[in-house]
């Protein structure tokens, strides 16, 4: 349900007696193109605030050089800079190899779909897929409306609808990610931005770069229509295919979804949201900044999230990688305890996370990136109903650990907590309550939580009427006092990268 916290208030000041907008169904007339038609849309339905985590990958004809970043295909024609450099000392002139040329090399010869959904699945994700077009204009399904795409070149594999088969198989939901709003070329007429890394247009253009090119064909790659308004439409089409022909249950934008015009966006989200009542199922859009009305859609904030609990379920795309998004040969990852106590810092604000994971040219998930989702995916199944399904307390908890500001709003997705930092979770039907600690406390160690003790009553409204650890079962001793509230750790039993206490609450008073 879409959380109306401003008319109603969090769970235990009467959310749940709150009716949610009415939505659509196949029996009743199809969305418009209208802010009016498409806000009956629930933005958040439940399935989605429930499922906590999902799986992407970024991955492409950029993976081949696995240098720099997932903007080599930009950087590369710039004429200054280390990418220019490399590519020039590895693979030529630009003018001799493009970056079209890398597309044959990605050949995703170890590309298995049912090992990639078994992973995701694996690592706790209830929903996954993968970016389906970069800002490179490159493709990752079979596509009718851009030539460049990976069934017709590079693997010559479906890559999108594969892997949606084999995570439909699973009963997991799907995601498509689309960032090629960028690719469009908008600085032909500006001299000024000749050259330079442009305004708002992924490649650079001067008219003798190869970016320049009017080649009916290879303009497509480089978004260089003769008119922005032909790719607006060419952007639009494509995303209608994804939606027609693969049914995601959610699509997702990265920035710049703001530089296509008001009137494609609207018809975008119409036709996603009528795909969904087609297939008989509550479908999902997310954008970044102010792109989209909350109304319907959900607001992505990268690498970070929110500093505080948020009415509205939100989400935040993160990366395993330590900054890169794709494959760069040697560059290190975050580690399963930052990840995760991250995650439930997300958690315990209303927030759903999109974590990012980078294979190789070839189609390989590393070890580095499997043993990760391995330790998330162990964690998740012993500590996953704290998790999945649950809603954020009045308050998400407490703790030492600042909060460092992201680059892109809210705060980083790389503060460093401890076990003195805590955080809450709340069963939908008020049944239990979760306390996080993020890492391991000292056995024996008595612990004063003045924030939900005392006169703050920020304690669930109904008594506690036992407190175990999540995973061991291990009872743990409790005290409430007029002051305070005290837990006293068991000697056994608790979790390294993340401790869960379970509160099994009685009715409410």
């Amino acid at each position: 349900m879409k959380y109306l916290a401003a008319i109603c208030g969090f769970l235990f000041l009467g959310i749940s007696a709150c009716t949610p907008p009415r939505q659509l169904t196949q029996a009743q007339r199809e969305y418009s193109p209208t802010h009016e038609s498409l806000s009956q849309h629930v933005a958040a339905p439940e399935w989605f605030a429930d499922s906590k985590l999902g799986i992407y990958f970024h991955w492409g004809p950029y993976s081949v050089p696995a240098f720099g970043s997932a903007w080599y295909p930009r950087n590369m024609y710039l004429e200054k800079g280390r990418v220019r450099k490399h590519h020039e000392e590895t693979y030529g002139p630009i003018e001799e190899f493009g970056y079209e040329d890398f597309i044959p090399l990605f050949t995703a010869e170890h590309f298995d779909p049912e090992d990639w959904a078994e992973l995701f699945e694996m690592a706790g994700a209830k929903f996954a897929g993968p970016v389906a077009q970069h800002h490179d204009g490159f493709a990752m399904w079979d596509s009718e409306v851009n030539p460049w795409n990976a069934q017709d070149m590079g693997p010559q594999r479906d890559i999108l609808g594969e892997l949606f088969q084999s995570l439909n198989a699973r009963g997991m939901k799907t995601i498509a990610t689309f960032h090629h709003a960028r690719l469009g070329q908008r600085n032909a007429e500006t001299p000024e931005f000749w050259g330079r890394n442009g305004y708002n247009s992924h490649y650079p253009y001067h008219p003798d770069l190869p970016t320049a090119t009017t080649d009916p064909q290879l303009r497509k790659l480089f978004g260089n229509f003769e008119e922005i308004d032909e790719f607006n439409q060419y952007w639009l089409d494509q995303v209608k295919e994804v939606v027609d022909k693969y049914a995601p249950d959610v699509i997702w934008y990265d920035s710049w979804l703001n530089l296509i015009p008001e009137e494609q966006r609207l018809e975008m989200v119409a036709h996603h949201f009528n795909g969904g009542i087609n297939q008989g199922k509550e479908v999902v859009i997310c954008h970044k900044q102010d792109d989209l009305p909350l109304d319907y859609s959900i607001l992505d904030i990268e690498q970070g999230g929110r500093k505080d609990v948020h009415p509205l379920p939100w989400m935040t795309d993160i990366t395993l990688g330590e900054s890169r998004w794709m494959y760069v040969e040697g560059h290190p990852y975050k580690s399963a305890a930052l990840v995760l106590r991250n995650m439930i810092d997300v958690w315990s604000k209303n927030g759903i996370v999109l974590l990012n994971v980078s294979p190789t040219a070839q189609g390989v998930i590393n070890q580095e990136q499997r043993a990760v989702l391995k330790e998330l995916g162990d964690w998740l199944r012993i500590h996953g109903e704290a998790v999945y399904g649950t809603r954020p307390h009045t308050i998400f908890g407490y703790g030492p650990a600042k909060a460092v500001d992201g680059s892109h709003g809210g705060q980083s997705s790389k503060i460093q907590y401890t076990a003195e930092d805590v955080r809450f979770t709340v069963a939908k039907d008020q049944s239990a309550m979760y306390v996080f600690f993020l890492g391991k406390p000292e056995p024996g160690q008595r612990i004063q939580m003045r924030a939900i003790g005392g006169f703050h009553r920020n304690i669930p409204s109904g008594p506690i009427k036992r407190a175990t650890i999540l995973g061991s079962g291990t009872e743990i001793e409790w005290e409430r006092t007029p002051e305070s509230f005290y837990l006293t750790m068991p000697e056994s039993g608790m979790n390294e990268l993340a401790t869960v206490v379970k509160f099994e609450l009685g009715e409410a008073w």
